[in-house]
Order: structure tokens, then C-alpha cells, then sequence
């Protein structure tokens, strides 16, 4: 593949070594910009470490990635669709899901219950992550995050944290995976020293380079 930039043709390079990539699935992540993408939460010094050390997942926001691609869904942009549908579809397609949440992910169960109080409530998606060694719970929104769905998340982390996660086992994450984010909303929502939640957009189509290179500028 000719890849222009030299940082950013070492991170691919080490990353189709480590992850045994096939060429379709080195396309794949190139044409989904995931070097871009996680280039965009770090400082110069943390790009610079992607074209040395590749992707490493040491601590809870390097497992995640705004925003998410999910072009394999085959969900067009434009189309109406319910949360419910849009599950459904990352289920018939949790391979692929899997290789886009990216490393040490491994899948636990859909519509996870648990009830205290006499009240049921439903985890959409639960996955464990053995790197970081901690349940990583997702939930999906169609439409505008609000701060009561971050509330819901907050209360989701909780409960694994003191009910279901074990001593030698680290924080749970919780990932709100929407189409549309209110930063301002997240930002006042969360304490400040947040490294639990996380609200990331979600595209169902492939992005352009050129919006993620200038997102990298700002």
C-alpha cells in the first residue's frame, strides 16, 4: 500500500504483525482512517508513539475511539432505523464489530439484565477486554446523546463495579455509542477526572481522509 505519510506507514506496519491483518483487513482499517482516529485523542508525543509502539491498550481511553466506523453494518446514513435494528445488525456482524472495537475485545452477551429494587434493567451490549482486564459495557442511541443517557451509563458502570466485577479485576468501562454528540453535555455531565465513561459518534459510512486530517488540526 502507498501511504504517503511515514508515521502513519510504520503504525500500519506493525499493526498488520501484531494483529496477523489480512490484506482485505488492512484495507479495511486504512480506508477507516484508524490511524487518524486514534491520532486525534493524543498529543504529538502519543502520534509519534503509534509509528514506533503501534496501538497499546494500557489504560481505559486507549480502548476507545471517536469516532467509530461501522460501514460493514450496511446501514446507509440517510436511513431511518431503531436502536433495536441497529443491535441486530452489530450481532450478524459481531466479528467485524469485534475488529473495530480493536484489540483484546471479546464479546459476553447482548441485553445483559440485572435487577435490583424489583427493577429490571438491560445492558445492550457487554464485552470484556483482557488487556485492560475489565467488563466494557455499550450502549446504543439513535439520534442526540443526552446527559440522562450518560446518567444511565453512570448507573450501568456502577452496578458491574460493586456487583459484578472481581477484586483483581480493573474499573468497568461504559462506551455511548451515538450518532450525534453534544461535547458541552459530556463535559458538564462527567466529573473531570472521568477514565469511566465515554460518548463516541458512530458513522455508518466511510469517512473522508481529508475531514479527519482537519479534525487532527484543530
Amino acid at each position: 500500500m502507498r501511504i504517503d505519510d511515514e508515521n502513519e506507514r510504520k503504525f500500519y506496519e506493525i499493526e498488520s504483525i501484531q494483529n496477523n491483518w489480512s490484506l482485505r483487513e488492512l484495507e479495511r482499517q486504512y480506508n477507516t482512517g484508524l490511524y487518524l482516529r486514534l491520532a486525534l485523542s493524543k498529543d504529538k508525543k502519543g502520534v509519534l508513539a503509534l509509528s514506533k509502539k503501534g496501538q497499546k491498550i494500557e489504560k481505559s481511553e486507549d480502548a476507545v475511539k471517536d469516532p467509530y466506523i461501522l460501514e460493514f453494518l450496511g446501514l446507509p446514513e440517510e436511513t431511518k432505523y431503531s436502536e433495536s435494528s441497529l443491535e441486530q445488525k452489530i450481532i450478524d456482524k459481531i466479528g467485524s464489530f469485534l475488529l473495530e472495537l480493536g484489540k483484546g475485545f471479546s464479546f459476553a452477551g447482548r441485553q445483559v439484565r440485572f435487577t435490583f429494587e424489583e427493577k429490571h434493567f438491560r445492558v445492550d451490549l457487554v464485552f470484556y477486554n483482557r488487556l485492560l482486564k475489565c467488563f466494557v459495557l455499550i450502549d446504543l442511541k439513535i439520534g442526540e446523546l443526552t446527559h440522562q443517557d450518560i446518567g444511565q451509563m453512570q448507573m450501568y458502570v456502577n452496578y458491574y463495579d460493586r456487583e459484578i466485577k472481581t477484586k483483581d479485576e480493573n474499573k468497568t468501562i461504559g462506551i455511548i455509542l451515538c450518532q450525534e454528540k453534544n461535547k458541552a453535555v459530556v463535559e458538564y455531565t462527567l466529573p473531570k477526572d472521568n477514565k469511566q465513561i465515554f460518548a463516541s459518534k458512530y458513522m455508518t459510512i466511510l469517512p473522508k481522509k481529508e475531514e479527519l486530517k482537519k479534525l487532527m488540526e484543530n
